[in-house]
């Protein structure tokens, strides 16, 4: 029965020094965190994607460049992202949204400056969401707070660029 009891404390103190651990090397997820994570690798290949998009449709070299910048930068914040899900123990998903695809889609049956346009408006929406959601993770108190925190200067420098892309685009017309 002495025996029996020890394993049993041993065994419990061992279960509860696994539970510390994964708290204090920020290896579990809430359900939360864990859709931000999956949104934010989401996020980087449906930009890496729209900025490829952006290089062989556009028209304006402005947005050309915007499209390289697009597609560097978020393929080096998607290697991040993906690390952050792997020490979260998510599975990080390896496709956009279907509304990712779906705006991919769309734009990519226009061309010249319709495409500019819509693709510099797209942009401009887009990372305004992307800011929103950022911020709020910034804010909380989840292992992720600071990932968004470090990743909120480049989404609004893509802002800024948007739109000024799309001011550029309508002050032509």
């Amino acid at each position: 029965m002495h025996r029996l009891m020890t394993y049993c404390f041993a065994l419990a103190i061992g279960l509860g020094a696994g539970t510390a651990f994964a708290q204090t090397t920020g290896n579990t997820a809430s359900k939360a965190d864990e859709a931000f994570i999956k949104e934010a690798v989401q996020g980087d290949l449906a930009e890496v994607d729209m900025g490829k998009l952006a290089q062989e449709k556009a028209q304006s070299q402005a947005v050309k460049d915007f499209g390289k910048m697009l597609e560097q930068d978020h393929g080096e914040h998607l290697q991040k992202a993906r690390s952050k899900a792997q020490e979260l123990g998510v599975n990080a998903p390896d496709a956009p949204s279907a509304k990712q695809k779906a705006m991919h889609d769309k734009l990519s049956k226009l061309s010249g400056t319709q495409f500019d346009e819509q693709f510099a408006q797209a942009m401009v929406a887009d990372h305004k969401e992307d800011i929103r959601g950022y911020e709020k993770q910034a804010k909380s108190n989840g292992p992720l707070a600071d990932f968004a925190q470090q990743t909120l200067p480049t989404l609004q420098k893509h802002l800024k660029t948007a739109e000024a892309v799309s001011r550029q685009k309508h002050s032509r017309q």
